[in-house]
């Protein structure tokens, strides 16, 4: 997710890259109020912010480090490693130009948690329980009995907590969007465990589903946010959401070949937003309202914050990826030293 890239995996499998890059496309195009002539073109964040925490658990799946405090400390410690210099050289940049200010938060809120990306918060809390549930071996061989606890304790916080007055329960800075986003991060751990039974085994009924659940998904939430009385039963847009993620995933999964045998040069531009998921999403709010503010006409408005995303995502890109080549080099120099 967001550029947490296992490149053996997504070279191997093309569904997967061309769901990371659809999820930045769907998460940013969310974030374009004021830039449509109309805002309800500018929504669908969350369908892309699930998307993206299945990608991540399908990639993860795998966990190699030992069950141990050690194991566990230099797994979490590589995943931190990715998510967080292009976190924070963008803070940094941001902080000097003024969009961000120290007034607004501590430093340590800004650089490190929860930060102004709502994922980053998510991610990093998420990676723990997922670590565990994957190197244990009880727990990894029955996922849907995981997922099913999970969502028991869902509902009983739900139940018995949760403010239903109103509906909010797709805000995804309250907690309780961390049972969705690890209940996502499992069933991509579950499609990647049943892989040789669910990839490239078509049926006309998946994309059918998917649409249908798709409708379904934005129908309730349309209805909950509309109707106050129906506030209660707000939950069920989440049921909804985890039904359109599956039926998503398993259209996809199921013509990974057929993505494979796109145009090259359309696999290209796939790959190439793939690549910088984490980039696109940290650099864009500030300046889809800086370009907002211009006032520019539709559609130009919309080519320029584009532009504007794209080439900031690109050179954050390209100075993480020295930053991560350099910081290795002297990491291996140091350990070759350390054994003689």
């Amino acid at each position: 997710m967001f550029g947490l890239k296992e490149k053996k995996t997504t070279s191997m499998i093309f569904f997967i890259t061309f769901l990371r890059a659809l999820a930045a496309c769907v998460i940013t195009n969310s974030h374009y109020t004021g830039i449509y002539p109309t805002d309800l073109i500018a929504n669908g964040g969350l369908i892309g912010d699930v998307l993206f925490f299945s990608v991540s658990g399908y990639c993860l799946y795998n966990v190699k480090n030992k069950l141990s405090p050690l194991g566990f400390a230099s797994w979490y410690g590589k995943r931190l490693w990715r998510v967080f210099p292009p976190v924070l050289v963008i803070t940094a940049v941001y902080m000097i130009a003024g969009a961000y200010s120290l007034e607004e938060h501590n430093f340590f809120w800004w650089y490190f948690f929860p930060t102004s990306y709502h994922f980053v918060a998510s991610i990093i809390i998420l990676y723990v329980p997922f670590f565990f549930v994957m190197k244990i071996g009880a727990l990894k061989n029955h996922l849907i009995w995981i997922m099913a606890g999970v969502g028991v304790a869902y509902l009983a916080v739900y139940v018995f907590f949760y403010d239903k007055s109103t509906y909010h329960i797709d805000k995804v800075r309250e907690p309780m969007i961390w049972f969705l986003f690890f209940e996502s991060m499992l069933l991509g751990a579950l499609f990647r465990q049943r892989d040789s039974d669910w990839r490239n085994k078509f049926n006309p009924i998946w994309p059918i589903a998917a649409f249908v659940s798709f409708c379904v998904y934005f129908a309730s939430k349309t209805l909950f946010s509309k109707k106050t009385a129906l506030a209660p039963f707000q939950i069920l847009n989440q049921v909804a959401i985890l039904v359109l993620l599956y039926f998503l995933f398993r259209t996809f999964c199921s013509i990974d070949g057929k993505l494979e045998k796109m145009p090259t040069w359309l696999k290209n531009v796939v790959s190439f937003i793939s690549s910088m998921t984490l980039e696109i999403y940290v650099v864009q709010s500030v300046l889809i309202g800086q370009i907002r503010g211009l006032k520019l006409v539709f559609p130009l408005n919309w080519l320029a914050v584009t532009a504007a995303i794209i080439a900031a995502a690109s050179l954050l890109h390209l100075v993480c990826e020295l930053l991560y080549k350099g910081v290795d080099k002297l990491f291996s120099k140091f350990s070759k030293k350390v054994k003689k």
